[in-house]
C-alpha cells in the first residue's frame, strides 16, 4: 500500500511543471517512512572512496547557535558537527567554498543523500547541475535519518524515478532561507510546501527535527536533519 499510494502522487501535474522549471524531467510523488532499518542506508551507500555515514545525534553538551562555529547557525548538534567535521571540505568553513552538490559531497554525515542525488542510488535521477545552479535552502538528511526508512521503499527507490525525485525534491527550497527567515511554510522544488517551525536552537521541518542549520555554500543555505521528509497525500 506504502508504493502504491506513493505511486498516485507521481501524476501531480503542478509538481511536474515545478521539476521541470528547475531542470529535471522527472515527476514527483509521496512515500511514507516505517520503522527503522539500518541495512537500508548500507544498500544506498556510495562508493568507498566515499566517508562513512554518522548517526549525529544532538549531545546534551551541544553549544547555543553560533558559538565557536561562526555566526548565524542553530540547532542542538551544531557541537558534535564540529567535532566529527571539524575541518576540510565538510566542515561548516569547509562547505562555504563550493556550490551546496559538490559540498555534500565533501560530507561525510551526508553519503546516502548525496548518492541519492548524484545517480548512484538510481542512474536516471541526477539532480547534482540543478542544486549547483540558482539559489536554494535545502534540508538535508543525515545518514541515520534514511535508515529509519524501510528496506522494501529502499529498494523501491533505486528503480522508480519518479518517486525518488519527488521526495528529494521535496527537500529543496528556491532562495535561500537564513535561520531568521526560515521559519513558516515553504513552497518545495516540488510543488509541495512545508512547514518550519520553532524559534533558536529548536527547530522542526515537518516532523523532522534541525540538527544543525544555517550552514553556507555557495549558492545554498543548509540545515541538516535527522529525518527523511515525505510529500503530503494530495
Amino acid at each position: 500500500m506504502l508504493i502504491k499510494r506513493a505511486l498516485s502522487l507521481v501524476a501531480a501535474a503542478g509538481l511536474a511543471v515545478t521539476l521541470a522549471a528547475c531542470g529535471s524531467s522527472a515527476t514527483p510523488a509521496a512515500t511514507s517512512a516505517s520503522s527503522a532499518a539500518s541495512s537500508a542506508a548500507s544498500s544506498m551507500a556510495p562508493s568507498s572512496s566515499m566517508a562513512p555515514s554518522s548517526s549525529m545525534a544532538p549531545s546534551s553538551g551541544s553549544m547555543s547557535s553560533g558559538e565557536a562555529m561562526g555566526a548565524g547557525l542553530v540547532g542542538p548538534g551544531c557541537a558534535d558537527y564540529a567535532k566529527q567535521v571539524p575541518t576540510g571540505a565538510g566542515s561548516v568553513d569547509g562547505m562555504a567554498q563550493d556550490p551546496v552538490a559538490t559540498a555534500a559531497s565533501n560530507n561525510p554525515l551526508l553519503t546516502t543523500l548525496v548518492a541519492a542525488v548524484s545517480g548512484k542510488v538510481n542512474p536516471q535521477v541526477d539532480l547534482v547541475n540543478t542544486l549547483n545552479s540558482g539559489e536554494f535552502t535545502v534540508f538535508a538528511p543525515v545518514d541515520s535519518a534514511f535508515a529509519k526508512i524501510d528496506a522494501s521503499t529502499m529498494d523501491t527507490l533505486k528503480t522508480n524515478s519518479e518517486l525518488l525525485s519527488g521526495i528529494l525534491t521535496y527537500h529543496v527550497v528556491a532562495g535561500q532561507l537564513d535561520p531568521s527567515q526560515v521559519v513558516g511554510s515553504h513552497p518545495t522544488v516540488n510543488g509541495a510546501s512545508l512547514t518550519v517551525t520553532g524559534s533558536g536552537d529548536t527547530l522542526k521541518v515537518n516532523d523532522a527535527s534541525v540538527i544543525c542549520g544555517g550552514v553556507k555554500t555557495k549558492n545554498a543555505t543548509v540545515y541538516l536533519i535527522d529525518s527523511v521528509l515525505m510529500p503530503p497525500a494530495s
